[in-house]
């Protein structure tokens, strides 16, 4: 059978006016997210000044300007959370922290060596390592940290070589099939060791996710105060229990689309249910002053969202809280109080989330976020005002319907409803909104077999695929994207066609879309399927995305 294989850029304005200048499925005037690209940002960080090395710092205090907007006197750092940090740091002597990796002898100096040759290490795709700047390490994706002291010493000092000696940062290192990427935040060093297929920038952007997981943690301002007083700091000490939230946050960067797009994914709901829902909550919080966010998630998608006027959040700042959600099992059991440093809305500081699963017989999970700390009990009430409405309305049994994709819904199997069986796996990002939907929905048995496999695994190993899933097909798209979003030389539309299958990628002012066809699929074809799947997905946007912008 003869095949052919094309990488080619049609005309990007011809497609436009074959499909109309006015759609863009999921635009709206007002968006609850902000839906600045980041792009940008994550290939910035390739090209940093020196100058700025160690200098990281946040802008003015978002939380500081509400608390004074509804009067609050007491100030971000005086809050109990911080207060904990801060006294725990304090109370670790500096001798204390140090002796945890000093000295071995010859043998343990050996074992250390053989245990960097071992196959927990060697047969993994890729590795994440954190250490600070004086190479202390702090978080290694496989592996013990404590055997991985020299391999952090060793990277700490090709920093410092090139730094010193260059008057440079290092960036990168590439082998004929190996990447090595180097990220320095402040006093941390990040490094991803990847044979993946991932860009230099798609893994920059997972380091700096790794990093503001960190972030959430402690806030900026108390890492740098960290550091500028004990430049040796075992940092472990007050990241103990926060590393499954760094391990689930790789893994879920592996899998999700939205990572990769800047985005975030909603689940489909009916236009009136996602009314009533956001509706009940507006009308129980309206005289809540303080109450910053209040966000209802199921399945690391969004349900609805309701802010304070003025306040938006940005995709990365939801990511996180997603894997908050998804990595503590404690949330299902009982209603929780907990610290939540959101980096991009405040790095300088907590906000206080009251997290808590709207029911036992629903996986939806609401969180209060407010900037009083002491507000436990007003919200725990309004929580269950807003369980009994969304009852009472049915909306529980609505949301669990989208989640078990319940097959009388057309997003449940969009190809099918669509009807271009040539389209195998599409996904579409409305720019406007930062929101994303796929026709491969994201199912809650489907996740937990995902975490399940990559448990313990990672190992690059070869298998026969008979039908790829969102995962299989987003390892495909990463090329794709790379290109789409090159800072210097980016494509409006990539068409590549071959025996396999043919792909379509396409970014506008408005959208970006990428499409995987049968194999061999012309161009005229593939645009022409194209503009049905924008039709459809322009007559379904009441339910595939969230449409307003609801505020207190």
């Amino acid at each position: 059978m003869a095949s052919t294989s094309k990488d080619s850029v049609p005309d990007g304005d011809k497609v436009a006016g074959n499909l109309g200048d006015d759609l863009e499925p999921g635009a709206c005037s007002d968006s609850i997210l902000n839906p600045e690209d980041s792009f940008e940002e994550f290939a910035s960080e390739l090209t940093p000044n020196l100058q700025e090395r160690n200098i990281l710092t946040a802008k003015s205090s978002t939380i500081s300007e509400i608390q004074s907007e509804i009067g609050e006197c007491s100030q971000l750092h005086g809050t109990k959370s911080s207060d904990n940090l801060q006294s725990k740091d304090e109370s670790i002597s500096a001798s204390t922290s140090s002796s945890n990796l000093l000295e071995q002898n010859g043998d343990e100096a050996d074992d250390k060596d053989d245990y960097l040759h071992s196959p927990e290490l060697v047969n993994k795709e890729k590795h994440v390592f954190i250490l600070s700047s004086a190479g202390k390490p702090i978080y290694s994706r496989y592996g013990n940290e404590d055997k991985l002291a020299g391999l952090c010493g060793v990277i700490q000092a090709l920093v410092s070589v090139v730094e010193e000696q260059n008057q440079d940062i290092l960036r990168s290192i590439s082998t004929k099939d190996c990447k090595v990427v180097f990220l320095m935040k402040g006093p941390l060093i990040l490094v991803a060791v990847s044979k993946s297929n991932e860009s230099e920038t798609q893994l920059v952007m997972q380091l700096t996710y790794a990093f503001n997981q960190i972030v959430s943690v402690l806030t900026l301002t108390q890492l740098n105060r960290i550091f500028e007083q004990r430049r040796n700091y075992d940092l472990r000490r007050l990241l103990s229990g926060a590393e499954r939230l760094i391990d689930h946050l790789l893994i879920f960067m592996e899998k999700d689309p939205a990572f990769l797009l800047g985005a975030v994914r909603c689940l489909p709901l009916p236009e009136k249910s996602r009314e009533n829902i956001t509706n009940a909550i507006t009308s129980t919080c309206n005289k809540i002053r303080d109450l910053v966010f209040a966000i209802l998630l199921a399945g690391n998608q969004l349900i609805t969202l309701v802010r304070m006027k003025k306040y938006t959040l940005h995709p990365s700042d939801i990511h996180l809280l997603f894997n908050l959600v998804r990595s503590s099992e404690s949330f299902k059991t009982a209603e929780s109080w907990t610290p939540i440093c959101l980096p991009k809305f405040d790095a300088t500081g907590f906000l206080h989330g009251h997290v808590s699963y709207i029911s036992e017989d629903c996986q939806a999970c609401l969180l209060l976020l407010t900037v009083q700390r002491d507000a436990f009990f007003p919200l725990s009430q309004a929580k269950h005002t807003i369980a009994d409405k969304l009852r009472r309305s049915n909306c529980l049994v609505a949301i669990n319907d989208a989640l078990n994709r319940n097959k009388e819904l057309p997003t449940t199997n969009p190809l099918k409803h669509i009807g271009i069986p040539e389209i195998r796996h599409f996904m579409y990002k409305c720019k406007s909104t930062a929101q994303l939907f796929t026709s491969d929905p994201i199912c809650l048995d489907k996740l937990q077999d995902y975490r399940l496999r990559h448990k313990e695994g990672g190992d690059i190993m070869e298998k026969k695929i008979t039908k790829l899933s969102d995962i299989e097909h987003v390892r495909k798209y990463r090329k794709f994207c790379s290109q789409i979003h090159c800072t210097s030389t980016p494509a409006k539309l990539i068409f590549r066609s071959n025996s396999d299958d043919t792909i379509l990628a396409w970014i506008t002012n408005g959208f970006e879309l990428y499409v995987t066809f049968d194999a061999l699929m012309e161009k005229d074809q593939a645009i022409r399927a194209i503009d049905r799947l924008l039709h459809w997905i322009k007559r379904e946007e009441e339910r595939i995305f969230i449409m307003n912008a609801p505020t207190f």
